[in-house]
């Protein structure tokens, strides 16, 4: 679960976990895997909403 951190300045950085980071690589390869090229898969990246679950402490 990503856990959004403040820190001095005011700027939210986000803390990601181990599994969240696997998830995105998954949706990754399985795009890239449909795709030819870079600009390819970009603009299929692009296309599609990739969420992170989030934990306020």
């Amino acid at each position: 679960m990503a856990t959004i951190v403040e820190n001095l300045n005011g700027r939210r950085l986000i803390r990601v976990s181990t599994d969240d980071i696997i998830s995105l690589v998954r949706e990754y390869q399985s795009i890239n895997c449909n795709t030819n090229s870079y600009e390819e898969t970009r603009k299929e990246l692009d296309k599609k909403n990739i969420y992170l679950p989030e934990d306020f402490d």
